[in-house]
Order: structure tokens, then sequence, then C-alpha cells
């Protein structure tokens, strides 16, 4: 594996993370359980990124069949079950948490989607998807019409995400060039 193989494999377990504290975060606030705090951090951590390798052919799923995914998003399922008032002083601690794994999960997401030999829109596409995926089955789980169809910068954010990271390509940029400016959420997403 190369470190830049690596690089992207820590920058999507950090966004396995960041989106198991926003799933977290919204079921502690609903008044969850412990049982459904962690489903809830698992659903938004995964469910991207499961959807993107299903749509690739990819099998079994990076999520199922890399034993890091899951034990990162039950610890952020557990971190804020028992630290939740911390999580709360953030502010808008969800949209700092979907924000951060918007970023990183569209960067990815592309990424991905190219190397499979995609082509730009459907890489785009698919950058979006495996960024807003997770946050989508969140909030369906809690009975909320998804982020994504109600304010349309969420998904724009990872769309945007995603064209970088493909204009870089294009263009030649190195990798980390791309990736850094990728991640560089738009100073319009309200967090």
């Amino acid at each position: 594996m190369t470190d830049l193989h690596s690089l992207w494999g820590i920058l999507d377990l950090l966004g396995t993370f960041a989106f198991g504290l926003s799933g977290a975060t919204v079921a502690v606030r609903r008044g969850l359980d412990i049982v459904g705090v962690l489903v809830l951090a698992v659903a938004a951590a995964l469910a991207g990124g499961m959807l993107r390798d299903m749509l690739l052919g990819a099998g079994p799923v990076m999520a199922l069949a890399d034993g890091r995914y899951l034990p990162v998003a039950l610890a952020a399922g557990i971190a804020v079950f028992f630290l939740h008032p911390l999580v709360e002083r953030l502010g808008k601690p969800v949209m700092v948490f979907d924000a951060l794994g918007l970023g990183l999960f569209a960067v990815t997401g592309c990424r991905k989607a190219m190397e499979a030999g995609l082509d730009p829109i459907a890489s785009l596409a698919l950058g979006m998807l495996t960024a807003v995926g997770g946050g989508a089955l969140r909030d369906l789980l809690v009975g909320e019409v998804p982020r994504v169809l109600r304010e349309e910068i969420y998904a724009l954010a990872a769309l945007l995400g995603a064209a970088v990271v493909l204009l870089g390509d294009r263009l030649g940029w190195p990798e980390t060039v791309a990736t850094l400016g990728g991640l560089r959420r738009p100073s319009c997403c309200g967090c």
C-alpha cells in the first residue's frame, strides 16, 4: 500500500468518525438509549460508503472487509453517549460533524470512483452520494426529511468538494493538493 493510499484510508476513517459523531449526536438529542445511539452512529458513518462500494461492484464493501470501520463508528457513538454535554458545547455539533464528514467523504468517494474508471459525471455523483448517504439514512431513521433534500447547500458542498478533486486530476495537480482543495468547505455552509 502506498503512502497516498494510506492517506485516503486515514481520510476515510476520519470521515467515518465524523459522521459517527453526527449520528450519535442526533440520537442523544432524540433521547435514544445506547443501542439507538450506536445504530444511528453506524448508519450515519457507514451507509454512504457502503452504498458507493455496492454501486461500484466492490465486494465485500470496505466497511465490512476492513475491520477498522465498524469500531471507529461505534467509538464515535460511545464517545457522544458519554460525553454529550461536551459535544453540545460546539454550538451546532451536528452541522460541524456533517461538514467535516461531508468534505472527507466527497473527496474519498470521488477518488474511489475515478480509480474504478468511472467517467467524470459518474465520479462526481458517486462522490456526492458517498458524502450525503449516511446523513440521509440517519435523518430517515429518526423520522426527518433528510437534510440533503431540504438544504440545497448540503449536496452542493459535497458536489463542489468532489469537483475540485476531479478538476485537480484533470489539470494534473498532485493528489494531496486536489484533496486539500476538495476538503475546503464553502463559506456559505453555515457552520
